[in-house]
């Protein structure tokens, strides 16, 4: 197995102008286009929370869209850190924390 192929798994916080502007929605999206697994969900300082689990190159992109986001979004910055591999299915939105 490739290092691209490694299964792994990263915790995001991203800021800015992240809530209200189809921002969960579209990181379901693109999880879900790239085979990654996990959830996303708002947190009431306003900034996203997510958690990512698939192929490193796959995280890799999703983290790369994460700072990005959407037309609408305003992304000030992505906070990652490495998470334990944890057993997902599909890609879900969770509660505001």
């Amino acid at each position: 197995m490739s290092d691209s192929d490694a299964f792994i798994t990263r915790h995001l916080r991203v800021h800015g102008r992240v809530q209200g502007v189809y921002y969960r929605q579209s990181m379901i999206e693109a999880a879900q286009r790239l085979g990654v697994h996990g959830w996303v969900r708002n947190r009431h300082d306003g900034s996203v929370e997510a958690l990512a689990t698939g192929p490193a190159s796959a995280v890799q992109a999703l983290m790369d869209w994460a700072r990005q986001g959407p037309p609408a979004a305003r992304v000030e910055r992505v906070e990652v850190a490495e998470a334990p591999v944890g057993e997902s299915q599909g890609f879900v939105q969770r509660e505001t924390v």
